[in-house]
């Protein structure tokens, strides 16, 4: 090591000008602790200023999983694009909803929840795909046995995100079960099931977001404007329905970029 670089960098142990023994060979294990220092003081005087790492670039392509899109959202079909005033109201009624669901968190958490209702642990991904859609929509099935007598099935037509349900869930419950209903909806359709559930979950989403949430809203706002893109029927009710999460996650959650321009 060059002397200036000595001064900025002192030795932790000096190692001194020690009579070592005649027959001292550094590639036998130390005898005495000067020994031990003089051949820590010999390899560290081997080892290169620049040391520069081997890394086979094919491995590192294989692992790159993050798909990261900065893309906005696409435009409203002709027609359909909200106006500026309904976007603002729908911000001011999600803020009502969200103080509102924090003034009384406590009081919805200490309600005792029906037998039927077990919440899955957190990281059951399927489990909280069924509990949310219910097997109807979970399994793609187009209609169940009328069991009018019986009363509502739950575990075939999903939960409601009651307050008593949303309240017992913290936030990191809340962002992965946003993510796996996100996951979903990105292969199959909007359902009011799903629309109800990710509304419910975005008036639990804490602010400032942590990151794996800022890039969730944003999958999801993207998401809703590719369905409401492809929507045949035009049916208004849905397209409301997405335009109204793409407000939310645009104009409340300050992603500015991906909101739909006024009509």
């Amino acid at each position: 090591m060059e002397p200036g670089v000595e001064e900025l960098m002192p030795r932790l142990l000096p190692v001194g000008d020690w009579d070592l023994a005649e027959d001292f060979d550094p590639t036998v294990p130390p005898r005495t602790p000067q020994e031990y220092l003089k051949r820590v003081q010999i390899e560290a005087a081997r080892c290169p200023d620049v040391v520069v790492a081997k890394i086979d670039p094919r491995k590192l392509k294989k692992k790159q999983t993050v798909n990261i899109s900065i893309s906005g959202c696409q435009p409203a079909p002709e027609g359909y694009s909200p106006t500026l005033r309904w976007q603002q109201q729908q911000v001011a009624n999600f803020s009502a909803v969200r103080q509102s669901l924090n003034k009384h968190r406590n009081h919805w958490r200490s309600q005792h929840l029906d037998s039927n209702v077990i919440m899955p642990k957190s990281e059951d991904e399927e489990g909280w795909k069924k509990f949310c859609l219910g097997e109807r929509v979970y399994s793609e099935i187009d209609a169940l046995p009328n069991n009018e007598n019986i009363g509502i099935d739950y575990i075939k037509v999903g939960f409601p995100p009651l307050l008593s349900i949303v309240s017992r869930m913290n936030q990191a419950t809340v962002t992965s079960v946003l993510e796996y209903l996100i996951s979903w909806f990105g292969e199959k359709k909007f359902t009011p099931e799903l629309g109800r559930w990710l509304y419910a979950l975005l008036a639990c989403l804490e602010k400032p977001l942590l990151p794996e949430a800022h890039s969730l809203i944003r999958q999801l706002a993207r998401r809703c404007s590719e369905v409401r893109v492809l929507e045949e029927n035009k049916n208004e009710e849905q397209i409301s329905a997405l335009n109204l999460i793409i407000c939310l996650v645009s104009r409340y959650f300050d992603q500015r970029d991906l909101a739909d321009e006024p009509s």
